[in-house]
């Protein structure tokens, strides 16, 4: 498990590169659902989700020796594109990217302003994630996990440290979970630096590997979800927020469903002109269907990314749900 004193050495590292989110109150929002929330809006990101703070990190890390030796990874999409912004700001080839067919095409025209090699396999991250890994075995390339490496969670990380800097006296905080990078690092900050808040974990319906994995008792790594507008959400859980939640760090993990993560896109756009991927509206959701009651507290969602494809926005914004 990673340390408090490495989200903050990652805090240093990562400052020059990122763009320090603020936490916007959002008025329309609180009073709809009986809670003063505020939103953490990643999807501001400079690559359109939180993903480029671990990327960065993990890569400001790299020896000489790993660098010339390239880097290799497997995404959704986010991850993607934060790895791309992090290996052209340390001049770091090759870097090559696996991804599965489902990419949407938003994220993977965003790839090509970056100096990468993009080579979609399979039809789930699970299949991106094995081709990557057997790449790295044959080439010595260094492998760049998406979300179970210590120094990519320590990045995601700071967003904790930046919650309580701007709210300190928040309740709980609300926190997308696919890979649980985010989560992991999150919570390890929030909770060693103020226990008393709670960090809820939230996936939706199609693919709730963190809680089947806490009913049951077994990391989850592969997952066989189901349809899902939330393709960042989709598919197992990394090692260390398995660990993480069994140690009660992450309070709870709370399922949405798909419907409701619609509405709640759909809700972001019109009562706080925001464009947020599904992924990073599940926390809304939440909130906007009564799945975990926060009446009366000060609530921080994060809003993890907002690289969303038109095609799939559009009949969501245009069609009440």
């Amino acid at each position: 498990m990673i340390t408090l004193e490495a989200i903050y050495a990652a805090q240093a590292t990562i400052r020059p590169h990122i763009f320090r989110t603020p936490l916007r109150e959002a008025f329309l929002l609180s009073e709809r659902v009986g809670a003063a929330v505020w939103l953490k809006p990643e999807n501001w990101q400079l690559t359109g989700s939180f993903k480029l703070r671990g990327a960065i990190n993990i890569l400001a890390q790299l020896s000489p020796a790993e660098r010339a030796h390239g880097i290799v990874t497997a995404s959704a999409g986010n991850h993607a594109q934060g790895v791309g912004f992090a290996a052209r700001v340390f001049g770091i080839a090759p870097a090559t990217i696996f991804v599965p067919h489902t990419t949407p095409r938003t994220k993977l025209a965003k790839l090509r302003q970056y100096p990468v090699e993009v080579r979609r396999v399979g039809e789930t991250y699970d299949d991106a994630h094995h081709a990557a890994d057997a790449f790295a075995h044959e080439t010595g390339a260094t492998f760049v996990s998406a979300y179970d490496d210590a120094r990519v969670v320590a990045g995601q990380g700071t967003i904790g440290l930046e919650i309580l800097q701007d709210l300190p006296n928040v309740d709980a905080i609300l926190v997308p979970v696919g890979g649980g990078g985010l989560a992991t690092g999150i919570a390890v900050a929030v909770k060693t630096l103020a226990p008393s808040v709670r960090v809820i974990g939230l996936q939706t319906d199609a693919s709730p590997s963190l809680r089947d994995s806490l009913r049951d008792g077994k990391c989850y790594e592969e997952y066989a979800h189901g349809a899902t507008i939330c393709e960042g959400l989709a598919g197992g859980i990394g090692k260390m927020v398995f660990e993480a939640a069994q140690k009660e760090m992450l309070d709870d993990a709370v399922i949405v469903a798909e419907d409701d993560v619609r509405r709640a896109i759909r809700a972001l756009a019109e009562t706080e002109q925001m464009i947020v991927e599904g992924s990073g509206a599940v926390g809304v959701a939440a909130l906007l269907a009564r799945t975990v009651d926060l009446r009366g507290k000060r609530v921080a969602v994060v809003l993890s990314g907002g690289n969303i494809d038109l095609d799939l926005l559009t009949p969501i914004l245009l069609h009440a749900t």
